[in-house]
């Protein structure tokens, strides 16, 4: 479909937790692995429809805050490719279906890019915030 069409496709937004898990993310040169864990990508708890939002949730601030500190803050404007340009490509190359979920990524701050690289651990409380979104808070928990 053509990016003038693909925000007529959208029913709504959320908020998504992109954790990754980085030693497995770095034994391959694809990053899907180091993304995919069970209990890794939280999604929610709202869903705000498309048409309540500006297009493509275009000029809404982002923020990550880790033990009540922001370790990233961005604006949607800011995105290397829109909402539109990412629903357009993405459907040429797969079939998307009512339900389907698209995850865009995050801003630049990640912890492994800082220096020195600071790491999620247990105890920790990672938030997601997306302005006229809302709010998606995770507690950080070790594996058994």
């Amino acid at each position: 479909m053509a990016p003038d069409h693909a925000l007529d496709h959208l029913a709504g937004y959320s908020v998504f937790n992109d954790a990754s898990v980085r030693d497995f993310q770095r034994r391959t040169s694809q990053w899907t692995m180091g993304k995919n864990f069970d209990s890794t990508g939280a999604f929610g708890p709202s869903f705000v429809p498309a048409s309540v939002l500006p297009p493509g949730c275009r000029g809404l601030r982002i923020r990550t805050i880790l033990n009540g500190v922001a370790v990233q803050d961005a604006n949607t404007a800011d995105m290397i490719f829109d909402v539109a340009t990412l629903v357009s490509t993405i459907s040429q190359v797969m079939t998307l279906n009512v339900g389907d979920v698209i995850v865009t990524g995050t801003p630049s701050g990640v912890g492994a890019a800082r220096t020195p690289p600071l790491w999620m651990k247990p105890g920790d409380v990672c938030e997601v915030e997306v302005e006229g979104i809302g709010l998606l808070r995770n507690p950080i928990i070790g594996q058994d």
